[in-house]
């Protein structure tokens, strides 16, 4: 368990600078002067972002592209990571897969590493910020002992969550609720993530963005793909399949590989790439690494490629780059950017109906939605078969990304939550945690 030491803070993470106006070419200049004017009000304001990973997953994509901005905005916003052993994460990773459904036996001795990190987080708090915003339920408990030692009444906390609570376990959803009210709103990515035993503060809806300017969001030069997949083994002279993602039970690998068996039977030759990071706050990753590695056997047209083999952004871009056909066939999923990334390279993608992924895969217009492991096949070889049709539909993808899903659209609505908050004169609510 992490021994607080006297004097220290919370780790930050430095993101580097990103100007704004660097991203007119992409959305336009009045978008850009749209958020100048929103960020007025907010000149000088200290923002703090605190999660549980600086890098490996969406949060971390989008924390690195927003904070930057909104301090190029004339905000003082940072990023800062909380800290915990191998315990606490493995505990935490049980709550995240909990509350998205997944049966897991609970004990009060697992609530007590939960609450134990979080009040020694709490201690290595500088409060002293006008917005505090919490991601997911790792750090949830934070503001909670906050509020027993001390806690800046002018400060605005908000409880950022990313995952589907529908259908959270009753007793865990139960439980983490109290330590979720004392905060002054919530922020969701979809309405339909609020769970409907919700009894927290207020609530906002801000569907999150990618970065175009990020690296693995550029345009790649093809030959400059083919070297860095050729490294790995991938012949691109034959098609691949690709699924972008964490080795994650909820993203369903095992299923993306029988898709391609089925596939393959149709397109002889067919390879699959999967490819995704192993974050540090998700103990189950090379677990479920090594139990989609054994389900692909000794194919050697079925490439696994992770953080560990040294991909990293450049890789990701290559694959979104000269990929065939990209699938995203998630059981359970927050919002899904890797699968944004893909739509943004003009590819359609084949996903699971599931979470944020039902708003950027319109059915039969950017891609394709499936329920069945045999559909996801037949949609493969649909757009392997039809070059043409997968050009229209990603052409549509692309401008639906751009009309909707940019890391700028995320900022203005940040903005708007920041005002919102700050302009309020109500107290923030208050509850006791149970025993």
């Amino acid at each position: 368990m992490t021994t607080q030491v006297a004097g220290e803070t919370l780790p930050v993470r430095e993101v580097g600078e990103r100007r704004l106006d660097d991203y007119a070419p992409v959305v336009g200049e009045e978008a850009i002067q749209e958020l100048r004017s929103l960020a007025l009000p907010l000149l000088g304001k200290r923002v703090l972002h605190i999660n549980s990973s600086p890098d490996g997953g969406g949060v971390a994509d989008i924390l690195a592209a927003l904070v930057p901005l909104l301090n190029d905005l004339g905000l003082k916003a940072e990023w800062r990571t909380i800290k915990g052993d191998a315990l606490f994460f493995d505990i935490t990773k049980k709550m995240h897969n909990t509350l998205q459904g997944e049966p897991v036996a609970w004990d009060r001795s697992m609530w007590d590493t939960w609450l134990r990190c979080n009040e020694q987080n709490a201690q290595m708090l500088d409060p002293k910020h006008d917005v505090i915003i919490v991601h997911d339920p790792q750090p949830a408990a934070i503001l909670h002992y906050l509020n027993q030692r001390h806690r800046n009444g002018a400060t605005k906390w908000l409880w950022r969550c990313h995952i589907d609570l529908t259908d959270a376990s009753p007793e865990i959803w139960r439980r983490l609720q109290p330590y979720i009210r004392p905060y002054d709103a919530a922020e969701f990515s979809m309405e339909g993530f609020i769970n409907g035993d919700y009894t927290g503060p207020r609530t906002f809806v801000c569907t999150p963005g990618i970065d175009p300017l990020d690296p693995k969001n550029l345009p790649m030069d093809p030959g400059t793909a083919r070297e860095i997949l050729a490294v790995f083994g991938i012949d691109c002279d034959r098609p691949f399949m690709a699924q972008i993602s964490r080795f994650d039970p909820w993203k369903d690998p095992l299923g993306v590989i029988d898709a391609y068996r089925l596939a393959r039977a149709q397109v002889p030759g067919l390879q699959l790439v999967m490819i995704g990071p192993i974050a540090a706050d998700d103990p189950e990753g090379m677990t479920f690494f090594e139990k989609t590695a054994r389900r692909a056997g000794e194919d050697p047209d079925i490439h696994l490629l992770t953080s560990f083999k040294g991909v990293g952004d450049r890789e990701v871009n290559a694959v979104q780059t000269l990929a065939a056909v990209v699938v995203q066939k998630s059981i359970r999923e927050g919002f899904g950017l890797s699968a944004t990334g893909t739509l943004w390279h003009g590819k359609p993608v084949i996903a699971g109906r599931a979470g944020g992924l039902c708003l950027q895969v319109i059915d039969g217009e950017t891609g394709f939605l499936i329920d069945t492991t045999e559909e996801c096949a037949e949609k493969v070889v649909m757009l392997l078969k039809d070059p043409a049709l997968s050009v229209k539909l990603g052409e549509r993808a692309k401008e639906h990304v751009r009309k909707n899903f940019l890391i700028t659209r995320y900022v203005r609505d940040s903005l708007l939550v920041y005002r919102e908050l700050l302009e309020e004169n109500t107290g923030q609510g208050s509850a006791d945690p149970p025993s």
